[in-house]
């Protein structure tokens, strides 16, 4: 079996708005197994940055160790991408996002990557608030490893062995809302037409954009029993809203009744359209979503959609005061105070 691509495609493929064709946005053949919700993400994220119009080499994509670390290679053949080690794709995120603000900065993690090993990691990218987009690949167990729960597994949740889990799973969105995460989704893989707006909306969002996709694990975490299973997450999936992405070069005029339709601006002036389910759900409300949250956890669903936005953030790099300039592309002048400033300030360190 060959893993190398055809170089031939159609002469007629759609184009975006830069000329480019879908085929520009793709990867390499993938290797995981036939059926993994992680190659549905990784179709959808081709989708949302053709849509976009964005420009591949301006994109960073970074990684961890995992099933899912290992889908960088399967999209943006043509951006930048580095992949860590096992659980430090936060750490390296942050330090590349400092050093150069003017890429779009693309994070891809596992539930093992992010809420095991690499949990302290991503607590503080939260935190700080570090611009970029996270996405996690949520199956519930390690894939790698013959498929032994991992800490997002649900309390009695059965693996494909048909041990038990007895332990609480832990909410990665609930957390994100917890610790300052300034734009907060989750969804399914299977849910193309809904999980291709939310990846749009957050690579659009200044700030934090956190978004955990339900992703089975089709070897060892697709059985009867699991609560990560394709089975399970369409029977007990509930959308909290119907979603889609406006870009901020086109005029949307609309007049809908309140109690259905809310538009939320974003940082750049895109908007997210959302139709509400519930008149009481405000995804600018923390306390709102986070009752919904515990709600439908009591109740055993699992609520997709967008969950939570802040638009009076402030990102990381405005906060730090930052140079636009990629610290590659800076001269030793811009660098170089001149001796009184530093004079004066190991003056002030002595």
């Amino acid at each position: 079996m060959s893993y190398i691509k055809p170089k031939f495609a159609h002469p007629r493929l759609p184009q975006n708005e830069l000329g480019f064709t879908k085929k520009y946005y793709e990867g390499a053949l993938s290797t995981l197994c036939a059926g993994c919700g992680h190659d549905s993400i990784s179709a959808s994220i081709v989708d949302a940055c053709f849509e976009l119009n964005i420009e591949p080499h301006k994109v960073a994509k970074i990684s961890g160790i995992g099933c899912s670390s290992k889908t960088p290679a399967y999209y943006l053949s043509n951006s930048h991408g580095f992949n860590s080690v096992h659980g430090r794709m936060p750490s390296v995120a942050t330090g590349a996002n400092l050093g150069n603000r003017s890429l779009k900065y693309l994070g891809v993690s596992g539930d093992g990557d992010t809420a095991s090993i690499g949990m302290g990691q991503f607590v503080h990218a939260i935190r700080r608030n570090l611009n970029m987009t996270y996405i996690v690949m949520n199956n519930g167990c390690y894939g790698l490893t013959k498929g032994q729960d991992s800490a997002t597994a649900d309390h009695g949740s059965i693996s494909k062995s048909g041990k038990e889990n007895n332990f609480e799973g832990i909410d990665l969105c609930a957390l994100s809302i917890q610790l300052g995460a300034t734009f907060v989704a989750q969804s399914f893989s299977g849910d193309k037409k809904q999980l291709v707006p939310l990846i749009k909306a957050a690579l659009s969002h200044e700030g934090f954009s956190f978004i955990n996709v339900i992703s089975p694990c089709v070897t060892f975490n697709n059985n009867v029993g699991s609560t990560k299973s394709y089975d399970y997450v369409r029977e007990h999936s509930e959308t909290v809203s119907k979603l889609d992405f406006v870009p901020s070069h086109e005029e949307i005029k609309v007049d809908y009744d309140h109690s259905k339709m809310k538009l939320v601006e974003m940082h750049d002036g895109s908007t997210i359209k959302l139709q509400k389910v519930s008149p009481e759900w405000d995804p600018e409300d923390k306390l709102s979503i986070m009752t919904a949250l515990h709600n439908a956890h009591q109740s055993q669903e699992i609520l997709t959609g967008l969950l939570y936005l802040d638009n009076e953030s402030i990102e990381l790099n405005t906060l730090l005061n930052t140079t636009e300039t990629p610290l590659n592309q800076l001269h030793e002048k811009d660098l170089c105070p001149g001796n009184s400033v530093l004079e004066g300030i190991c003056e002030g360190l002595r």
